[in-house]
């Protein structure tokens, strides 16, 4: 099985933190948000991965593809970087990665995390995954009939016609079929509000007689901005605590107590302080004389004699003031 992961969009909705960071590469308690989407895909599938396509923008840089091809080889899989040079939708995302569409192909855009069990069934042509939402409006969504086929999909629809959203995590059986119908798409001009979408390929495929079904995930949570990422990372340590270590052992903690659930990376230091629940304190990361809840405080950061909580710092931060909500990118600093 391959899996393709379009992930060129730059986060605009995360500044300043997407700046030098592209946000799939923001970590949640440790690990990058695109290694725990493909850590929970190989986790919780048995079909070998052979390959792993990441669709990025050519801006995000060769350390950010290096980290990438690293990610795939951890699950034993060969790591392949794709570029799509404009935003031209879905569809074309996928495509740039057309080499890698063969065989079964399990596709996840890189902007959401969830937890779920994927039971890959080869006798489907293909699965969508799907939550229910309260407001469907804000999303497509798809229509079932009585045997649980999808009959339609709608994108974000005006009036009430389903409460399933599609959360951008599919499972095809035939990739080669997947990439000639995207592909008929581009040679067709085929657009939605000028771009090409997933929705239309699928749409014709179904139309052509194959079969869509759905899975449901148990959670899907968004990293979309700072307050619904700091949610998420509150559920990953609240899901995670039990099968990860969140202590790193070369962690240094002088007069410091971490309340659990919270993560505490590699060469940390936490001298005189709180730190928890629900805190991501990353690599070489110092805290002093300080409380810090319901944050992401990243590598190389230092935070000293604040009380902070609700807050995003990215890297080589460096925060000293009394207590507030912040959202810093990397290199800043308070005075």
């Amino acid at each position: 099985m391959n899996i393709i992961i379009p992930m060129a969009g730059m986060g605009k909705r995360m500044r300043p933190h997407t700046i030098t960071t592209p946000k799939p590469l923001i970590p949640i308690a440790g690990k990058p948000m695109v290694h725990r989407i493909v850590e929970d895909i190989a986790n919780t599938t048995d079909q070998k991965i052979d390959e792993i396509a990441f669709i990025i923008s050519p801006l995000f840089g060769k350390e950010a593809e290096e980290n990438l091809i690293h990610v795939a080889e951890k699950f034993g899989a060969k790591g392949k970087i794709f570029y799509q040079d404009n935003p031209l939708g879905t569809a074309h995302a996928i495509l740039c990665a057309a080499e890698c569409l063969t065989g079964n192909v399990f596709i996840a855009f890189a902007d959401t995390l969830f937890k779920a069990t994927f039971h890959l069934d080869n006798n489907k042509d293909a699965i969508i995954w799907t939550q229910k939402v309260d407001d469907p409006s804000a999303f497509g969504v798809v229509k079932l009939n009585e045997e649980g086929v999808i009959t339609e999909f709608i994108e974000k629809p005006t009036t009430f016609v389903s409460d399933l959203a599609i959360i951008g995590v599919y499972f095809f059986k035939d990739g080669e079929n997947l990439k000639n119908e995207l592909q008929y798409l581009l040679d067709n001009d085929i657009k939605i509000k000028g771009e090409f979408q997933l929705t239309d390929a699928m749409e014709n495929m179904k139309s052509k007689g194959m079969q869509f079904y759905t899975g449901q995930v148990e959670e899907w949570l968004d990293c979309g901005n700072k307050n619904a990422t700091l949610y998420t990372l509150e559920r990953v340590l609240s899901i995670k605590q039990n099968s990860e270590n969140m202590l790193a052992p070369s962690a240094k903690l002088d007069n410091a107590v971490v309340i659990q659930p919270s993560f505490i990376g590699e060469h940390v230091t936490l001298k005189n302080s709180v730190v928890g629940p629900y805190a991501s304190i990353e690599a070489n990361a110092h805290i002093e004389n300080s409380v810090v809840s319901r944050s992401i405080v990243g590598a190389y950061s230092s935070v000293k004699n604040s009380v902070i909580t609700q807050s995003l710092l990215g890297n080589h931060v460096d925060c000293n003031s009394k207590a507030d909500e912040f959202s810093l990118g990397d290199y800043s600093f308070t005075e």
